[in-house]
């Protein structure tokens, strides 16, 4: 039996369209990097607010033991009382 040499033939692009997928594969990865740093970004922002939102819900209860239910004018510090849904009933 005779071994038969074949030969492979390796088929190629050219350099400018391997650098070229080359290039819009880097872009693609480093996008994807930037997704993935802002959704990180995004969570911690998230539970800061959540954080905050809990601060304010458990010193808005300190404000109603003292003052009762009111509403606070942000600019002049100056308040009103909430009539509860009873007292408008009267």
């Amino acid at each position: 039996m005779t071994k038969v040499k074949t030969e492979v033939k390796k088929n190629k692009v050219t350099e400018e369209q391997l650098s070229k997928v080359k290039e819009q594969q880097t872009k693609m990865n480093n996008l994807l990097r930037d997704v993935g740093f802002v959704e990180n970004q995004k969570h911690v922002l998230l539970h800061e607010y959540a954080g905050i939102s809990q601060e304010m819900e458990d010193y808005k209860k300190e404000l109603e033991k003292e003052y009762g239910a009111i509403s606070i004018d942000l600019e002049t510090g100056e308040y009103s009382e909430i009539e509860s849904s009873e007292e408008v009933k009267q």
